[in-house]
């Protein structure tokens, strides 16, 4: 398959020369990126109260929420996952984070670890779902 084409795989042509920059202007042109989050967050509000009452919904029926993700979602959903035990208080397993690479991801590059099919069904198969 070839994933080129995707947005998450392209080149951002706002900080395409960004290892050029002086150091104030490298800041700038983060904080102008990131400075498009937050509208774009406000964009997808009723969706993401969607999901919510979806994940409360299955939850309190006794499902899991299941974090998957590669790179840094994948870091990111495993610790906010790691973190709803102690914080919530919620049963353990009940909130759970799975990166592409394994936990070696976690503090390493595991470059096309996202385009193993046999490594996600493997996943998915011993988290039973």
């Amino acid at each position: 398959m070839d994933y080129s084409n995707l947005a998450t795989e392209g080149i951002n042509p706002n900080t395409l020369d960004i290892d050029l920059c002086c150091t104030d202007e490298i800041l700038r042109r983060i904080h102008m990126e990131d400075c498009l989050v937050a509208p774009a967050v406000g964009l997808e509000l009723s969706n993401i109260a969607l999901a919510v009452d979806r994940i409360v919904e299955g939850m309190s029926q006794g499902g899991r929420l299941i974090y998957v993700g590669a790179g840094t979602s994948g870091r990111l959903g495993v610790l906010d996952a790691s973190e709803c035990r102690p914080t919530f208080g919620v049963d353990p397993g009940q909130v759970v984070g799975r990166i592409a690479g394994g936990d070696r991801a976690l503090r390493y590059s595991v470059e096309g670890a996202e385009d193993s099919e046999e490594q996600g069904a493997q996943e998915a198969d011993a988290l039973e779902l």
